[in-house]
């Protein structure tokens, strides 16, 4: 009854706050200057992180570029360079601790720890939609999304909790992508989404600090109604969103 009460009286709170976010959406936010700034990029070799760097390249930060591929991140900082960056490449094995321990060593000394300390910085995380809502036969997948997610939101509170307000997190939410990652994917949602367009809408949201950026932005709408609806009309919707892809049903033994 209480936390009832307590509720009520949080209301015109709520209705401020909610006129307040309103409002933003038609107000262009304030872009922050990365000229300068160290940007380190994992998976530079290839794909989203190869673009993200070109793009930091473009705004003239200093670029440290990390990938187990030697040829490929060779081929990304020649191209950052051409572009006028500041660059550090180094074949590295993020799956390796000792790896990633050396490699920082040589770059920023540390991450986390040395961010809150000088309170600046910005911590990009790269999930999925898969994040936030199960898909059938991508349960690895869905996984390890799920786990991105929920490290970004218990990292953005800790730092709010420790008055880091320097420190900046983002988290990038999209739909599939084109990267053959995954065999002729589709949903209802919109179209397969294309490498360039996902950097596009990370930069952005990179350089005026959004929290959570989802693409399609029509699926924030989506995660809202997930967490409001029936049970069973959720079942009727997400045959509706109708996601559909080419998936290997079942489990191969060892002796196969």
């Amino acid at each position: 009854m209480k936390f009832f009460l307590y509720s009520l009286l949080l209301l015109p709170l709520l209705i401020i706050f909610s006129l307040e976010s309103l409002v933003r959406l038609f107000i262009p936010r304030k872009r922050k200057s990365v000229t300068g700034e160290i940007v380190l990029i994992t998976g530079a070799g290839h794909g989203i992180g190869r673009l993200t760097a070109y793009e930091f390249a473009k705004l003239k930060s200093k670029l440290v570029l990390w990938d187990i591929n030697k040829h490929g991140i060779e081929e990304t900082a020649a191209e950052c360079k051409r572009l006028g960056a500041r660059v550090h490449a180094y074949v590295v094995d993020c799956s390796n601790r000792e790896d990633i321990y050396s490699s920082a060593k040589k770059t920023t000394k540390a991450f986390l720890p040395a961010m809150m300390e000088s309170n600046h910085g910005h911590i990009v995380t790269v999930a999925s939609l898969a994040g936030h809502t199960a898909v059938p036969f991508l349960l690895a997948y869905c996984s390890s999304k799920f786990a991105a997610v929920g490290f970004h939101k218990g990292l953005t509170e800790e730092l709010a909790a420790l008055k880091r307000t320097g420190v900046k997190t983002t988290c990038l939410c999209p739909n599939f992508i084109n990267t053959g990652f995954i065999k002729n994917p589709s949903t209802s949602l919109g179209p397969t989404l294309e490498p360039e367009h996902v950097v596009s809408s990370l930069m952005d949201g990179i350089l005026t600090e959004q929290k959570m950026i989802f693409l399609p932005s029509s699926a924030r709408f989506l995660m809202v109604l997930e967490k409001m609806l029936p049970e069973r009309f959720l079942e009727v919707l997400k045959q509706k969103v109708n996601v559909r892809f080419d998936a290997v049903i079942g489990y191969k033994s060892n002796g196969q």
